[in-house]
């Protein structure tokens, strides 16, 4: 993918408009309760810090109406970026709008606003020119570091860089495409490709697309269930979607036509009810007791996907092998990151429950690169152009 990047571009003393996903999930006293999304954007904060340009900032919090909510302001946010910087992160009354205007023209080097939620304003999600205009008034540059909002034709996304010569990406989204390109232009093969997570359906173009680009497909968590009774065998009262068995039997037929080696479960942890303290055990997946339910990828299965990895020098995850969030079922999703790491593969996870789980396992550290990225990691493994990043191409 062709576009320029922060470090690319002479911004010494510059206003910057900063794209940031500061979207943090917050308990209900206004408290942050993971920074995650913050700490991920300090490394292109802190270079413009250097540069000595004078930085704006703005980002969306949860799903406000297109109006001012007290619970969805980024004041708590403004608070944990001072605490990160080590200086003071000013947060404007709005994003847009004259009283703005005053606080930017007051900047110095090395200052930092945080604009306040996008979102206050319908016509964030609709696009709108005037207000992208408005927006990219305020500053001379623009950087996009949010890929996990960049599948979102959103004004501070996409229409805003109509308004820059040379709009460019900050660090971190920079990161997140060098290694999505690793996977899905020119991957290190053999490539392997993970997929969990409870249902088909939310995962099924990303399944198809990705059936034509790896070695090897391994498929767990809930989502396996529906592949296995599509070839026939009963899985009790485990998660399937029926209206789908036709269309998984096509990908798997799809897979085994172009030489893709598919591997399912052969066994699972069960319960006789979806409760951590139900009563549980370990059978074969063609063994299922007719009331149970499978909950998490058995120790078999857990031997059989470590060493389909064995020869992998490139790995894509997403998606959990159980239901994690219990203890008597995370063992599988557990296991698996521990056979990624030790394939000695480049290894790459993308998705919201994934991510957790790794950091659950104690081994995120160990991990290539773990993507921040929810919807936007699955629309561009699903092959889609996302409209953030098509808007930074040369």
């Amino acid at each position: 993918m062709q576009f320029k990047s922060i470090d690319e571009l002479e911004i010494q003393g510059k206003r910057l408009l900063i794209r940031v996903d500061f979207n943090v999930p917050m308990d209900e006293n206004g408290v942050i309760t993971d920074d995650a999304r913050i700490q991920a954007t300090l490394p292109t904060i802190k270079y413009a810090l250097k540069q000595n340009a004078k930085i704006i900032l703005t980002s969306h919090l949860g799903r406000p109406k297109g109006a001012p909510e007290s619970k969805y302001s980024l004041r708590p946010v403004a608070r944990r970026l001072s605490e990160l910087l080590k200086k003071e992160v000013k947060l404007a009354p709005d994003c847009i709008g004259p009283e703005v205007g005053k606080m930017v023209a007051a900047m110095h080097p090395a200052d930092v606003i945080l604009l306040e939620n996008l979102r206050f304003h319908k016509e964030e999600e609709k696009n709108d020119p005037a207000f992208a205009k408005n927006l990219a008034s305020l500053a001379e540059i623009y950087i996009n570091d949010a890929f996990a909002v960049s599948h979102r034709a959103h004004a501070s996304v996409e229409a805003v860089t109509k308004y820059f010569k040379e709009p460019a990406a900050g660090f971190l989204m920079k990161e997140e495409l060098h290694y999505l390109n690793k996977i899905m232009v020119n991957p290190a093969r053999p490539l392997a490709a993970i997929i969990g997570g409870g249902k088909v359906s939310g995962k099924l173009e990303v399944l198809k697309n990705l059936s034509l680009r790896v070695d090897k497909l391994i498929i767990g968590g809930g989502m396996a269930f529906t592949f296995l009774k599509s070839a026939g065998i009963e899985v009790g009262k485990s998660l399937v979607e029926d209206e789908l068995l036709t269309t998984a039997q096509e990908v798997l037929e799809s897979a085994k036509k172009r030489g893709v080696k598919v591997y399912l479960p052969i066994d699972c942890v069960v319960a006789d009810r979806f409760d951590p303290t139900a009563q549980i055990k370990v059978t074969p997946v063609q063994e299922i007791p007719k009331d149970w339910m499978g909950l998490d990828i058995g120790p078999a299965t857990t031997t059989l996907f470590g060493e389909a990895l064995q020869n992998i020098n490139t790995i894509l995850w997403n998606g959990p092998m159980g239901v994690f969030e219990m203890a008597p079922f995370s063992r599988g999703t557990f296991e698996m990151v521990r056979h990624i790491i030790n394939s000695g593969a480049v290894s790459v996870v993308g998705g919201g429950d994934t991510d957790l789980a790794v950091h659950r396992s104690g081994e995120a550290q160990r991990i290539s690169y773990i993507s921040t990225a929810g919807g936007a990691f699955l629309e561009l493994l699903e092959g889609k152009n996302l409209p953030g990043v098509e808007a930074l191409k040369k």
